[in-house]
């Protein structure tokens, strides 16, 4: 139980940009493509970081990387890198932008083939979050179908997509739900509701 009373999962310390980002965001489905580009980036961004970290930044790294507008950001040249470089209120790691600018070009060339990243990365799940039951322990630092989803964004020219950086990708964006036993979201029912079959 944390600070204000509430039961949390235990990763959730009682920092509170933490704590809203646990009760708010973490586990429940997203379907906006600009918002999945973001986790996505953000995600690669955390390796070897703390996500507390990534997560303080995210304001700076919205203005740096043009409010994660995809096309925008696949746009970006020589100079953007050099400008995104010496900003200090983002991870200032050369390979890791240039992952970033490169995983907007492949992004924008799903949606171009799918008509949405939302359509192409929720047809893993059947377009509905998986519950896992809760109870069953730590949640795990990856899955086979993680393992699956990073083979294909590897193989769709995106990188800084392992299969660890991919399923915190998937529990970030909603489409498992691992909030661990104990937690008042523990099994909640979060279903997708695009309509897409």
């Amino acid at each position: 139980m944390s600070g204000d009373g509430c039961c949390r999962c235990s990763w959730c310390t009682d920092d509170g940009d933490y704590r809203a980002y646990h009760d708010r965001e973490w586990g429940r489905p997203q379907h906006d493509d600009r918002r999945l580009f973001e986790l996505l980036i953000l995600e690669g961004m955390q390796a070897g970081l703390s996500w507390l970290t990534v997560l303080k930044k995210r304001e700076a790294f919205r203005r740096a990387f043009a409010e994660f507008e995809p096309a925008r950001v696949a746009g970006f040249d020589g100079d953007d890198v050099e400008r995104l470089m010496s900003d200090a209120g983002i991870v200032r790691n050369r390979r890791k932008i240039l992952a970033a600018i490169g995983n907007a070009r492949a992004f924008v060339a799903v949606q171009r083939e799918f008509g949405s990243f939302d359509r192409f990365i929720w047809r893993y799940t059947g377009y509905r979050t998986l519950v896992y039951a809760p109870g069953r322990g730590a949640a795990p630092a990856h899955t086979p179908l993680a393992e699956e989803i990073s083979a294909e964004l590897y193989r769709r020219g995106f990188r800084f997509v392992g299969p660890i950086i991919t399923y915190s990708f998937m529990q970030a964006a909603g489409l498992v739900n691992d909030h661990e036993r104990g937690c008042r979201l523990a099994g909640r029912e979060l279903e997708c509701l695009t309509g897409m079959r």
